[in-house]
């Protein structure tokens, strides 16, 4: 009996994807809404986060909008166990933040962790791989457990940043602050929005001695 192999489709519009494209159409791929974010110059990530965090630098990859490119590539990475957009993302991030040369000195990249509950339950952390490439390209160390996310909570897409902020305060805690310490991190996540889980795993590093932190994400949503 012969396999019949489905057409792969791209993860933006669905159409076939041709020869040598891969996981996006070239159609998809001009369209992508850049940031065109660098971690040399203000931007609308940082603004997300002034006085309430005390981080060096933020910036991210893409535009997120309720209907989209975006938002099915991150729907695909997150639900439909399509872990590679994550290293497709990361790679071409990871190259653009080289090529400008403003974040030459991260010493980990980390990624916003999820609960061992959810994480079993899904099989992957969706931020892991961008992470992880992100690592690669800034000749950095990736250090997926040095946060961890000590309880399990319901989604927080809907819910205000300060309801969230109250339910979340003390969720995260590191494994080894020594390590940290007089460091630069890179911490990473899929999709800011309000900023308020990048507030709440900022508060895990309070106490490290001369640790500097930098925020990215794969999207932001304008």
């Amino acid at each position: 009996m012969n396999t019949v192999l489905l057409p792969i489709a791209c993860f933006g519009c669905n159409a076939r994807l041709n020869r040598g494209e891969k996981h996006i159409c070239t159609v998809c791929r001009h369209q992508l809404p850049l940031t065109e974010h660098t971690f040399n110059v203000e931007n609308s990530v940082d603004r997300i986060f002034y006085g309430r965090i005390n981080i060096k630098k933020a910036s991210s990859f893409l535009f997120y909008a309720e209907q989209g490119i975006v938002k099915n590539l991150i729907h695909h990475l997150k639900y439909k166990n399509q872990e590679q957009i994550g290293a497709f993302l990361g790679d071409w991030y990871g190259a653009t933040i080289k090529e400008n040369g403003f974040l030459t000195a991260i010493d980990f990249v980390i990624p916003v962790p999820l609960h061992q509950k959810k994480l079993k339950k899904r099989g992957y952390n969706q931020v892991a791989l961008f992470a992880e490439r992100l690592a690669f390209h800034l000749n950095s160390r990736y250090w997926p457990d040095a946060l961890i996310k000590t309880a399990d909570t319901r989604t927080q897409t809907k819910r205000t940043r300060l309801s969230r902020w109250y339910d979340n305060r003390s969720l995260y805690e590191l494994s080894d602050s020594k390590l940290l310490e007089h460091k630069n991190v890179l911490l990473v996540d899929d999709v800011i929005t309000t900023g308020a889980t990048m507030e709440i795993c900022t508060q895990a590093f309070k106490d490290v001695k001369g640790i500097s932190i930098y925020v990215a994400s794969m999207a932001i949503v304008p």
